[in-house]
């Protein structure tokens, strides 16, 4: 029994006339006839009940008309699955995420693409850069967000988001407690940062721009450890927008003035040339969530 007897007597058993069923099929009644004898050969029990109005249905027949309009159910579902399936509608994303934008940006688009995907299930797989290119190319994920840029030639990147930069202080700082301060205010001051050499670069430029070399820190593993670093040794650590969500104990979070033109991005990367669907529905949320940001001017690093 295959998908075509069922369809051909399905037909019979809706119009219960073989005429009907045979101009519904677009088949003429002999061989119509001659299909549904032969299934009911190869159950070797009868479907119908041939009476001068019609074809009545058996209990046999009964009971496999509702099993076959549950198999077709099932291949229509399976058709339709198939189909979302090629536009990275269904599935399972494994996504490799690391650092400060953890607790901000990329939550946001990863919530804006179970939205839009409610039948993809995401996959978070934690750990630093260079694990997460080995994972890249072992395929054990798809797509990474992290602020640490790769420079590998198999490997495409994409601005995520720009962050402005906040200024995180322990609660016997002198900044602590103020609503925002001017960059000037730092100079002097002993700057942390996490391990980035982009926004290592960015702070020394936005200093530089208002006058004065920065005084820093031995660089942190991450901006994490930078922040918790200032209730401990002091200083003041330059961290994301995206950081000021996190409730460190004895941390307060200050603007700059001016800032708006200071930023530490966070980028997503995967290897290039990759084709999966999934993908590509992760990068058309990824762009329509950068498109709808605010226009920020790019980091100065």
């Amino acid at each position: 029994m295959d998908l075509r007897q069922l369809t051909y007597f399905v037909a019979v058993a809706e119009e219960r006339h073989i005429g009907r069923a045979a101009e519904r099929l677009c088949l003429s009644q002999p061989p119509l006839t001659r299909h549904i004898k032969a299934l009911e050969g190869e159950l070797g029990v009868d479907l119908f009940t041939r009476t001068p109005r019609g074809m009545l249905l058996t209990q046999a027949g009964e009971a496999l008309l509702r099993d076959a309009r549950n198999i077709f159910g099932l291949v229509d579902r399976a058709s339709q699955r198939a189909q979302m399936a090629g536009l990275g509608k269904v599935g399972h994303i494994d996504v490799g995420i690391y650092g400060s934008g953890s607790f901000g940006v990329i939550p946001a688009v990863l919530a804006r693409f179970q939205r839009e995907n409610p039948d993809v299930e995401i996959a978070l797989h934690y750990a630093q850069t260079p694990n997460q290119i080995s994972a890249l190319r072992e395929g054990r994920v798809l797509i990474v967000f992290e602020r640490l840029l790769p420079n590998e030639p198999d490997l495409e990147v994409e601005l995520v988001s720009r962050e402005r930069l906040l200024v995180a202080v322990g609660e016997r700082h002198r900044f602590a407690g103020l609503q925002v301060i001017p960059v000037s205010a730092l100079e002097g001051e002993t700057l942390r940062l996490g391990s980035s050499p982009s926004a290592a670069a960015t702070v020394v430029e936005m200093c530089r721009a208002n006058g004065f070399e920065p005084r820093f820190a031995p660089a942190a593993g991450d901006l994490i450890m930078a922040t918790l670093l200032t209730t401990v040794a002091g200083g003041a650590a330059l961290v994301p927008a995206s950081l000021a969500n996190v409730c460190f104990p004895g941390v307060s979070y200050v603007e700059l003035d001016p800032g708006g033109e200071w930023s530490m991005d966070i980028h997503c990367f995967y290897v290039r040339g990759e084709s999966s669907p999934l993908l590509s529905a992760m990068l058309r949320t990824v762009r329509g969530f950068r498109e709808e940001l605010p226009v920020a001017a790019p980091s100065k690093g």
